[in-house]
């Protein structure tokens, strides 16, 4: 209870949810008079005790705070200190480059920060800034900021209701509550009390809720919960308890491996100062300094923000709005997606696709846009053949004229034929002006002109587009596909038909009616629409057989009896049902003005005419897409507020519940074709609804074989519930939302998925990405795409960092080069380490950043959930691939100078050059061409970790990334040049020219990649698959495969003769 009102302890009693209680016991509960309402100083009392009624907490953090926490990590920290070293040793250059980096990186960090958080302030948004009470027996209006428990609140069309209410008085009154409950379609409201106190928030039909919008009629209703106690009140609460501060896998992995290399860089200056007995000169400290920056990858940082940013723009182009950097990592290994129903799977408008008429059954109807394109069929049973019972018919003697001649009588053939020795079959008719029944013929009319809404054509556009109630537009769309629409029957040149009154749809009878003449025969009729048990309570007869005439009498309790069987079977296929129904008017009838006349009078004595089936249909994308995400081993359960039969409908026609070959959809869904024999994998069923769901402890959810598939009226506490239940599994989940009542959900989930078209801002605020078209397939690009990244990001990593090992390994070994003063010989200069530095590091890094996808990217299951980049098998290959090149580099040098060189290294060849430091000079070039070019090659052995790279397939692809071949190519070709211009050589770079030692450095380039090839096939022969497939995932791929065999079955039959 959230009154709390005066009451002696001899007056407690059992606390009652306010659905449950009548009215009086609200008014007593709450302490008001429906006559008076609150007094205003009780009011003012109340509001001291409860507060303002509105959202509060959770501002908007500062600008200074987000910049703060973008530089606030390990790895900016050591680029600053590198800046300063530069700066100390006037390197100009190399302080510019990474001030550079890490203003990009801060940069593109801060904004993407900047835009998120802004939940709280949309919820405020949200809210009414007046509204309409009672007080002290007088009509106010008042701020909605005001109001309090108690207060008696008037409700009428447009309104936004304040505060949550229970509903005193009611006139035709609904509300849109698809942000909070995510039901599509408004909701007809009225005053009865329930006796349910668990029942879910979509079915408390007797309360309306704060932020909701009132689409029709008036009502009146009285305070009970306000501000963060009211339902959206609480959906603000769990966002605030919800916390995505946490760093991700990587950024731990990118954070370990800083204080590994920072480590390393202190390690490697003091081997350097100890191997020259600390006699530090102004050589061995550069020395030192370009040793440690050559061991920090100061490009990590820009390299990683740089795919990501890239990333962002790519999933733009695909209709899905990163917000947040991170999700990009996390899309990568999502395990379990949880998707809304409405929009995200199904298209979002109603769609009649079938029709049920007494003695004639079922009608399929094609076409599931708002194009009046498609058509009407019906199986009818072919005629039978007479054939004696011993005769033996040979088909190579039977004549082509006789064949045609069975054709032609078959396609006369009326609707309704039947025989009961039928042995030829079934065949399917289309439904025309020509061969339609008299009662097909005027349920369509009843269909279109017992209906409000219209659907014009956008000449602009080309779109087709409906004004009115969606289910009103389904019907009428149906009726222009027989070209008896509204506005072809009631045409002022050629139509038969004038609309003279309308008594309009009413919640609380569920139907409506239309007085209708016929221009030509002065036929005036009563046309009748609405749900079932309605109309049938009208009806004193059904419409049979093909004539109008055909009429029997029946009453109202045998007529649902007998049409129960063919609702419910509509039911199953997820199908909204309504009934249609008409009746001749009287002479009397005729003569009098119909619209003064009482519609209790008017709406009797009906003839039923038949049934209507509507429904949402899924995207044609969607069961293509939900297979995709079993090929990648990830698990789609749909999470939505309809009703269980519509929801295991859906599912099943999307593929998120798999059926076998006994079950039977009419071939609505399916066409007429049945299902292939491979089809019988199943994903359960597992249908429940939220309140069954709900009622499991943590522990009875995690003794559960399998999570449910598909949750019915979900609330936003079910979907949080089994977001929990998914992460106790190790689960990273993504979750779709719209309303404000999925934003708990969209933040308690590892990836935030808001819908673009409709969803609300708070929900958009909540997320991390947003998708611009509300469709699934998206939701797969996207996960395709963060594969694609985090592929990218470790090939990227991993020769960054071989390439500063190489160097570490090559530099520190090249200190046991000594000269005749004993002093040590460097390998390559401090300068030269620095532009070795930046010809292979950051350049084809970011080139293997837009790495295109692999094919095979989604036949692996998601990554595990605490794998971050740097794997022992990628630690292994930045090992292997950087001592390689690094030992094949200081051979090369000893090459030089001792084999084929007389060994002599002169004296201060560290400080210049000179005639006798000649050879020094020449190794110096062939290290840093083998160091150079090495490097820049291991970018391409790093396309693929695993996979042969230099095979003839492969080799075919190597322009493919014109990126990388770019950059190899200018690293090359800077490489030469940097040995040849005079004086930079010499003179900066402390090298000089080769000539046959560029022998040495191909024959060693060509061991190296002939070692990294015997390295790849020991890695596909002994280790395990990069990433292993759980049971589960195992058995997703399965279904994917029997799917696949399924689809390419039905196709080759298809396709026999």
């Amino acid at each position: 209870m959230l009154f709390k009102g005066k009451r002696s302890s001899k007056n407690a009693r059992v606390v009652k949810p306010y659905h449950c209680m009548d009215i009086d016991q609200t008014l007593q509960d709450l302490d008001v008079g429906l006559g008076t309402g609150l007094p205003t100083s009780e009011a003012e009392r109340r509001l001291t005790v409860y507060g303002a009624n509105e959202m509060r907490g959770g501002g908007r953090p500062s600008a200074f705070k987000i910049l703060f926490r973008q530089l606030a990590n390990l790895m900016v920290i050591i680029l600053f200190a590198a800046i300063v070293v530069a700066f100390v040793t006037k390197d100009w250059i190399e302080a510019g480059v990474l001030i550079g980096v890490i203003g990009f990186n801060t940069a593109v960090g801060f904004f993407q920060e900047f835009k998120a958080e802004k939940t709280m302030d949309s919820l405020r948004k949200m809210s009414s800034p007046t509204s309409r009470v009672l007080r002290s027996g007088q009509l106010a209006v008042i701020p909605t900021i005001d109001l309090v428990p108690g207060d008696v609140l008037y409700l009428e069309s447009g309104d936004v209701v304040g505060a949550d209410c229970r509903l005193l008085e009611v006139f035709n009154f609904d509300t849109d509550e698809a942000l909070l409950t995510g039901e599509a379609l408004p909701i007809s409201k009225q005053t009865e009390p329930f006796e349910d106190a668990e029942m879910p928030l979509g079915d408390r039909i007797n309360l309306a809720f704060a932020s909701t919008t009132v689409t029709k009629g008036r009502a009146k209703g009285i305070v009970y919960a306000t501000g963060m106690s009211s339902e959206v009140g609480k959906i603000a609460k769990k966002l605030m308890e919800s916390d995505k501060s946490k760093k991700t896998p990587m950024q731990k992995s990118l954070d370990k491996m800083a204080w590994i290399l920072l480590a390393i860089a202190i390690v490697s200056v003091l081997i350097v100062f100890g191997v020259n007995k600390f006699k530090i000169s102004t050589e061995v400290l550069l020395y030192a300094i370009g040793l440690a920056i050559a061991t920090i990858p100061e490009g990590l940082v820009a390299v990683v923000t740089l795919i990501m940013s890239l990333s962002v723009h790519t999933l733009a182009k695909k209709r899905a709005l990163v917000r947040q950097l991170v999700a990009l990592e996390s899309l990568g290994s999502i395990t379990n997606i949880c998707s809304d129903k409405t929009g995200t799977l199904t298209q979002a408008r109603m769609v009649m696709v079938r029709a049920w008429l007494p003695e004639e059954g079922f009608f399929n109807v094609s076409g599931l846009g708002l194009e009046p394109v498609g058509e009407v069929t019906k199986k009818v049973k072919l005629p039978p053949i007479p054939c004696p019972t011993n005769a033996v018919v040979n088909f190579s003697s039977a004549s082509l004229e006789d064949t045609k001649e069975a054709t032609r009588s078959i396609e006369k053939m009326p609707l309704n034929a039947s025989s009961d020795n039928d042995i030829s079959g079934e065949k399917t008719v289309t439904v025309d002006a020509a061969n339609m029944s008299s009662s097909f013929r005027r349920l369509a009319e009843a269909a279109a002109l017992c209906n409000m809404s219209e659907i014009k054509h956008n000449a602009e556009t080309g779109e087709w587009v409906g004004i009115g109630d969606p289910t009103e537009i389904a019907l009428q769309v149906f009726a222009s596909k027989l070209s008896m629409g509204k506005p072809q029957l009631t045409a002022k040149d050629n139509g038969e038909w004038t609309v003279l009154c309308e008594y309009p749809f009413d919640s609380s009878i569920k139907r409506m009616s239309v007085v209708v003449r016929n221009s030509k025969t002065n036929e005036h009729l009563l046309l009748l629409k609405g749900a079932t048990e309605r109309v049938v309570s009208c009806c004193i007869a059904r419409q049979d057989g093909k004539t109008s005439g055909q009429v029997t009498e029946i009453v109202p309790e045998d007529l649902q009896a007998s049409l129960d069987p063919h609702i419910e079977e509509m039911a199953r296929d997820g199908l909204r049902v309504l009934s249609l129904a008409y009746r001749h008017l009287t002479p009397n009838e005729q003569m009098a003005d119909m619209s003064k006349a009482e519609r209790e009078d008017v709406e009797v004595d009906m003839r039923f005419l038949g049934l209507v089936g509507i429904y949402d249909p899924p995207r044609p994308e969607s069961h293509p897409s939900v297979m995709e995400c079993y090929r990648a081993g990830i698990h789609v359960t749909m999470l939505t507020g309809d009703h269980p039969e519509t929801a295991a409908a859906i599912a099943r026609q999307v593929g998120i519940l798999q059926t076998d070959d006994d079950d039977d959809n009419d071939g609505m869904f399916n066409g007429n074709e049945k299902k292939a024999e491979h089809q019988i994998v199943q994903l359960g069923p597992m249908v429940m609804t939220a309140r069954e769901f709900d009622r499991l402890s943590d522990e009875e959810v995690d003794a559960l074989p399998q999570l449910p598939s598909v949750i019915a009226r979900c609330s936003p506490d079910t979907k949080v519930k089994m977001i929990q239940a998914m992460h106790r599994r190790n689960g990273i989940v993504a979750m779709t939302g719209d309303g404000v009542n999925d934003s708990p959900s969209l933040k308690f989930a590892d990836v935030g998925i808001a819908m673009g078209l409709s969803g609300s801002d708070v929900a958009k605020q909540a997320s991390e990405i947003i998708l611009t078209d509300d469709n699934f397939a998206t939701i797969v690009r996207a996960i395709r795409e963060g594969r694609r990244v985090f592929s990218n990001i470790q090939r990227s990593c991993c020769v960054l960092i071989s390439g500063n090992v190489a160097e570490l390994v090559c530099l520190l070994l090249g200190l046991a080069f000594r000269d005749k003063l004993g002093e040590t010989v460097f390998p390559l200069s401090p300068v030269a380490i620095l532009v070795n530095n930046l010809l292979t590091g950051t350049p084809p890094a970011m080139a293997l950043g837009v790495e295109k996808t692999w094919s095979t990217i989604m036949d692996e299951p998601p990554r595990a959930a605490n794998s971050g980049l740097f794997t022992w098998e990628v630690r292994g290959d930045m090992a292997f691939y950087g001592f390689t090149i690094g030992l094949l580099s200081i051979s090369n040098f000893w090459l030089v100078v001792n084999g084929f060189g007389d060994g002599d290294m002169a004296q201060h060849c560290n400080e210049g050059y000179s005639e006798e430091c000649d050879l020094v000079y020449r190794a110096r070039g062939t290290v840093f061409a083998t160091l150079t070019l090495g490097i820049l090659l291991q970018a391409y052995n790093c396309r693929r970790l695993r996979g042969p790279m230099w095979n003839l397939r492969m080799l075919k692809r190597f322009l493919e990334n014109k990126f990388l071949f770019g950059g190899v190519v200018s690293g090359t070709i800077l490489c030469i040049l940097c040995l040849y211009i005079p004086g930079l050589n010499t003179k900066v770079l402390k090298l000089s020219g080769i000539s046959w030692e560029w022998g040495i450095v191909l024959i060693t380039l060509l061991v190296f990649l002939i070692l990294s090839e015997i390295y790849k096939f020991a890695k596909r022969k002994l280790l395990k698959p990069m990433v292993s497939a759980t049971i589960e995932q195992e058995r997703l791929q399965r279904i994917w495969t029997e799917n696949t065999l399924a689809s390419t079955g039905a196709g080759l039959e298809k396709h026999k003769f």
